[in-house]
């Protein structure tokens, strides 16, 4: 199976570059280490600490390979190089709902560095799918689980959030 490109800001890129050093050089050496006590504790057969170390291990590593492939597929995009004629991953993206009035701004990002909290939404978001490939003063529909919404692009911008 062909492993799928992930987009990341350069922000995104550097913050799973350093979790990932911080989980080989912190981390994966904080839980051999309790493994190995609770291994001198007490032997393996029967010894909760050591069982509970030994997953804790696994779950690193398996974190440890999580993150390596994704950054292994990454593709960086920098929203101030791409053109704003129209919405790609890395804009920032400011909508006008057309029933409120409310205006919304947010920038589109790979799905890894989603974080709605942050105004940051996936590609892959309904809204997101909608927005893509659109330009400033287009309307468009988006269908989600509570019903259509429709948005007006007021604006594209290429700053960082």
């Amino acid at each position: 199976m062909a492993e799928q490109e992930v987009f990341l800001t350069l922000a995104g890129l550097r913050k799973l570059q350093e979790d990932l050093v911080y989980l080989k050089t912190v981390r994966r050496k904080e839980a051999a280490n309790s493994m190995r006590d609770a291994l001198f504790a007490g032997g393996s057969w029967e010894n909760p600490d050591y069982e509970i170390s030994k997953m804790e291990l696994a779950s690193i590593e398996r974190q440890i390979q999580t993150l390596e492939n994704l950054l292994g597929n990454a593709k960086v995009i920098d929203g101030r190089e791409i053109s704003t004629d129209q919405v790609r991953v890395g804009h920032i993206v400011r909508i006008q709902d057309m029933d409120t009035g409310e205006e919304m701004e947010f920038m589109i990002v790979g799905s890894v560095e989603a974080d709605p909290a942050a105004c940051k939404i996936s590609h892959r978001s309904p809204v997101a799918q909608a927005l893509l490939g659109r330009k400033a003063g287009d309307l468009v529909k988006v269908d989600v689980p509570a019903g259509q919404f429709v948005y007006k692009i007021t604006a594209i911008c290429n700053k960082t959030l």
